[in-house]
């Protein structure tokens, strides 16, 4: 599956943008991120044009950027305004600079054709954001995996029953049924599991204090390319929400994952877990971070040995699908749809 261009990503949290320079390779562009002094994001091409030097082992005068290797001076938009040794600076003496949003704690990055960044809308992910009323921890780790294989991953979660069984997984997930949906307009891909009567796994029991069977739903949005979301409710068996909307006896987790390609083989996983319940316990927060971590590392070395895989496998292999994998097949089409429309 090619990269999808024309699109935006996931470059960062925004507590990862600092006044320091932030290196960062977003689709196979190297990309140096940094905030100019009133606290804009600024996203430039990780090269200087000179000799190639990346701008990101180099300084800031200001809120421009001096190449550390003969001093190239470049502007927030990309513009060269001062080289070495001569008063004329050459026409081409310039950065890409890349259109960059700050939404939903995220930095978003656009990548392709600039004039395009306006048309295409930020999906949302407003539970990320510090007023929410939702409690959340997060990481972001590398996978040296295509970003096709995370996508496969995150829309099938019956995996979850054999590769995260004693963490999240138990029978049920596997044996329920799908429902899959496609908004053709928007490319938005639906999978509902909804799960009646279940085991509770230790990530929920721990955290809700749950411990008899439950009623799980798992709700998913993939927002395509990066975005994709898991609306999470755990309840006692037969709760359900009320007409009006509110859920006293639920527990609602927004699970969040930002799917950042970052080379042709190899992505990035932001994931964050954010809940409404329990919010002052801090031993929840812990609980919550630490056993998360542990189940995205299993995902990380499944992908891992599966790129391998990949890699060597004869030219033509056959891989066979089931129902299981409606959406994650839905998701491939809206992606290769999107990739031809860029190309």
């Amino acid at each position: 599956m090619p990269i999808v261009r024309d699109q935006w990503y996931v470059a960062a949290y925004g507590a990862e943008v600092t006044r320091e320079f932030l290196a960062r390779t977003i689709c196979n562009e190297p990309i140096v991120f940094y905030r100019t002094e009133d606290g804009a994001p600024v996203a430039l091409a990780d090269r200087c044009v000179h000799r190639r030097f990346p701008l990101s082992q180099s300084r800031l005068d200001g809120d421009r950027v001096v190449c550390g290797y003969h001093g190239f001076t470049y502007e927030p938009s990309g513009a060269c305004v001062y080289v070495p040794g001569q008063q004329r600076i050459p026409r081409t003496a310039r950065v890409a600079s890349y259109p960059v949003v700050e939404q939903d704690s995220f930095i978003w990055v656009f990548i392709g054709d600039p004039q395009l960044a306006e048309q295409r809308p930020i999906p949302r992910a407003p539970w990320l954001n510090p007023d929410s009323g939702y409690v959340t921890v997060a990481g972001m780790e590398p996978i040296k995996g295509r970003y096709s294989l995370l996508v496969d991953n995150l829309l099938d979660l019956s995996h979850e029953t054999y590769l995260h069984g004693g963490y999240i997984g138990t029978p049920e997930v596997a044996e329920t049924p799908i429902e899959t949906s496609v908004d053709e307009q928007t490319g938005l891909v639906r999978v509902s599991r909804r799960m009646q009567d279940a085991e509770c796994p230790p990530f929920y029991a721990k955290s809700t204090g749950l411990t008899d069977r439950i009623s799980r739903w798992q709700d998913i949005e993939y927002h395509a390319p990066c975005l994709y979301l898991l609306h999470s409710r755990i309840a006692p068996v037969g709760s359900v929400p009320n007409p009006d909307g509110t859920d006293p006896e639920g527990f609602h987790t927004e699970i969040t994952y930002a799917i950042t390609p970052e080379t042709d083989n190899s992505v990035l996983d932001f994931w964050m877990v954010s809940r409404d319940f329990a919010r002052e316990d801090a031993d929840v927060t812990e609980f919550l971070a630490k056993f998360n971590h542990t189940v995205v590392m299993q995902d990380v070395d499944a992908l891992n040995i599966l790129e391998g895989v990949i890699e060597t496998e004869p030219e033509g292999f056959q891989e066979l699908s089931i129902n299981i994998d409606a959406g994650g097949l839905a998701a491939r089409k809206v992606l290769k749809r999107l990739a031809e429309a860029a190309a």
